[in-house]
């Protein structure tokens, strides 16, 4: 399961574009709870902590323990808005988690063991066609990536995701047995052409090109 990280949070009560506008350049993030039966919780967070947080990966799978003024509230990011040029976060919505809640959320797929395929030791290559899944899954027990065995897999062999081990609870929301990754054969090379074959394939075009009629001989004047 992800670890569940703080965000200290500011409570905002004024809302709307020019309040949002203000937030902004005090360098923070507005930004709104909602869910859970409650009223929607306007706050602002800070900017700079935020942007390390989404370029560090898995940031719409991470849970949080948003301090608002000393209360707690648990979250998970659930929408955001970039700003088109500087591509920093101009808003996001959270969703707020109870001891009950199920959610959607695409998990990452990792290979493991490798060096224990015998497909691709032999140069066989790994096909992946899904990097991640969606799953419906307890807001609570949200898994920071699914781990997929490859130790023995040959080439030919396909994983389907009913192959694959899921957390305790958790459904893939594609009801398929969708093929997740397969242990491809290693493309044929093509040979290259030998230093006979190219004057032999030049050699029809110079035996049948194109021939210049022979000039007419002018007739002798009688």
């Amino acid at each position: 399961m992800s670890a569940t990280k703080v965000l200290k949070a500011e409570a905002r009560e004024r809302v709307g574009k020019g309040a949002a506008r203000a937030v902004r350049r005090a360098k923070r993030v507005p930004a709104v709870i909602y869910g859970g039966k409650q009223a929607p919780t306007s706050i602002s967070l800070d900017g700079n902590e935020l942007y390390v947080l989404l370029h560090s990966g898995g940031f719409t799978t991470t849970l949080f323990d948003i301090d608002v003024g000393g209360k707690i509230e648990k979250a998970i990011p659930r929408d955001y808005q970039l700003d088109p040029v500087k591509d920093f976060l101009t808003h996001i919505d959270f969703l707020r988690i109870t001891a009950d809640s199920t959610i959607t959320v695409e998990i990452p797929v990792h290979f493991i063991n490798e060096d224990k395929s015998p497909g691709l030791k032999g140069g066989g290559v790994l096909n992946v066609v899904a990097h991640a899944i969606e799953l419906a899954v307890r807001a609570t027990d949200i898994p920071g990536a699914i781990e997929i065995d490859l130790s023995g897999l040959d080439i030919g062999d396909t994983i389907h995701i009913s192959n694959v081990k899921l957390p305790a609870g958790a459904k893939p929301v594609d009801r398929s047995d969708f093929t997740v990754a397969t242990i491809a054969a290693p493309a044929a090379e093509e040979p290259e052409p030998t230093a006979e074959a190219a004057p032999a394939a030049a050699a029809p075009a110079a035996a049948g090109g194109d021939k210049k009629p022979d000039a007419k001989k002018p007739e002798a004047k009688k």
